[in-house]
């Protein structure tokens, strides 16, 4: 135990390349990885058989038609959990190393401008309540499609107005399918209780096949009163929305349930009564559940679209194709050689002008490496500007080793031990590097609050990079350097670069 408290910071070190490690890459028998390539692409067909299927609402197929997906579940033998790590793991992915016995994977998400993606147009249509298309009634509708789009996990996507009443959404990635369809929802929630009651069951609940049960009445509770919605599971595994409302709505959700004990409470989703659950008891915290017998799929689509809010005015789709990365191939191989080959210089340098403290800093600069690029693949969608957010960060984060060790060989001319001049060289140099740091996430910040697309990217990356590259430099580094001075025969000022 006296062991393990002693080189806690070693450890710690350890576990964090670990994780950074695994997160980052996927190792799969070859054989193994192109079956599940192989099931990926049936998947994808059979869900696109179930769009072609679907009604214009999100509630489960209509009775009497066949699910694809439940179809091919059956013929495969395939669980829910395999379905899921195909989704995560294996599409979309990039292989990175691959023989006859072993691929290995990673998940990072590209931008338009690395691998391309969709293309659609909308043109936004007067209706009930919307005479004319205004530039108000264009704003909300970039403001719900941004939402959605980025709630749905892509990044980076570009929402733009063309025209007077035409908008213009470019998606990363080569399946824009989910996304799409969460864009054309309208997805209008409403509460409403019954006025009059119609061959009432013994268990209050409405049967769905027969809508004319109950005559309804509004509520005024709708979905812009909600404060979040998210796609949970009860204890059998059966998919729902758990919803908690804000304001007002808590109170008046509250008495509206007290009034409605025994009797059912009817959600309505663009019109159609997807839930009747019979209310128990009073709901006071302002927080529920909506019922629909909805897909694992179909239960996120709704709650991207609840969480984003209804569309202001209705759309259509005019137009859908696909685009090609802005960058060639070429340029893109090329921006990643000169990113590695920037890697490997700085390596060099520090080798050949710090020795043996510049050959710790490789070390933690490779760790850096690693632990940006998992915490990226898990958070943003990288594109070119997000790269050179990242190589810049790269720079600073050796900036810090660099003013630490020059404050360590001070400490050593002056004739302090080496114990004590590294504890010294950190402790003087913490504060130039956390001004320094600070400074940098001020200026990430401004161009994370008043920049768009591109430059928000390049703020997020290269600020995910200054935290990371403080860990490294002040945790990391003198770690290393610490456990390296245990041993005598290393504790020589030449190997320091210092001259005594």
């Amino acid at each position: 135990m006296d062991f393990f408290r002693k080189n806690l910071r070693f450890f710690i070190v350890i576990l964090t390349f670990l994780i950074s490690f695994f997160s980052f890459f996927s190792f799969y028998p070859t054989p193994t990885y192109k079956h599940l390539k192989k099931l990926e692409k049936e998947i994808a067909k059979a869900r696109a058989q179930k769009d072609e299927i679907l009604t214009e609402s999100v509630t489960t197929l209509s009775k009497g038609l066949a699910d694809p997906l439940t179809e091919l579940k059956e013929k495969r033998k395939l669980s829910d959990r395999q379905i899921k790590e195909i989704d995560t793991k294996i599409k979309g992915s990039q292989i990175v190393f691959k023989n006859q016995y072993i691929t290995g994977t990673t998940q990072l998400m590209l931008g338009l401008d690395l691998i391309g993606g969709a293309q659609l147009t909308f043109q936004a249509l007067t209706g009930s309540g919307v005479q004319e298309i205004n530039n108000d009634a264009i704003a909300g509708l970039i403001k719900v499609f941004e939402n959605r789009v980025n709630a749905s996990g892509t990044a980076e996507a570009i929402v733009q107005q063309v025209g007077k009443d035409r908008l213009l959404v470019e998606i990363p990635g080569a399946d824009p399918e989910i996304v799409k369809r969460r864009l054309l929802k309208t997805a209008f929630l409403e509460f409403k209780e019954p006025a009059k009651f119609v061959d009432t069951k013994p268990d209050k609940k409405v049967d769905l096949s027969k809508p004319d049960q109950y005559i309804w009445l509004t509520t005024g509770i709708t979905g812009r009163d909600l404060k979040k919605a998210q796609a949970v599971t009860d204890g059998a595994g059966n998919w729902l929305i758990s919803f908690s409302l804000k304001g007002p709505a808590i109170e008046k959700f509250g008495k509206l349930t007290e009034r409605l004990i025994s009797q059912p409470l009817a959600i309505f989703l663009d019109g159609r009564l997807i839930s009747s659950p019979t209310v128990r008891s009073a709901i006071t915290g302002g927080e529920g559940q909506i019922e629909g017998s909805f897909t694992a799929e179909e239960a996120q689509d709704l709650a991207v679209q609840l969480n984003a809010g209804a569309l202001p005015v209705p759309v259509k789709i005019i137009q859908e194709r696909s685009v090609g990365a802005t960058l060639g191939q070429d340029s893109i191989d090329k921006s990643l050689k000169a990113g590695v080959y920037g890697i490997m210089l700085v390596i060099l340098f520090m080798i050949l002008f710090y020795r043996l403290p510049g050959i710790i800093a490789s070390f933690a600069l490779i760790l850096y490496t690693l632990v940006t690029i998992s915490i990226f693949e898990h958070t943003i969608t990288l594109t070119l500007a997000g790269i050179a957010g990242f190589i810049l960060s790269i720079g600073m984060a050796v900036d810090a080793n660099i003013l630490i060790f020059e404050r360590t060989k001070e400490e050593l001319r002056a004739g302090k031990s080496f114990f004590n001049a590294i504890d010294a060289g950190f402790e003087r140099a913490f504060s130039s590097i956390f001004d320094s740091n600070v400074n940098t996430l001020i200026a990430c910040f401004v161009l994370l609050i008043f920049g768009t697309g591109l430059v928000r990217g390049f703020a997020i990356a290269l600020a995910i990079g200054v935290l990371v590259s403080m860990f490294s430099a002040i945790f990391v580094t003198k770690t290393f350097l610490s456990i390296t001075t245990k041993f005598s025969f290393l504790r020589k000022p030449v190997l320091f670069g210092v001259k005594i």
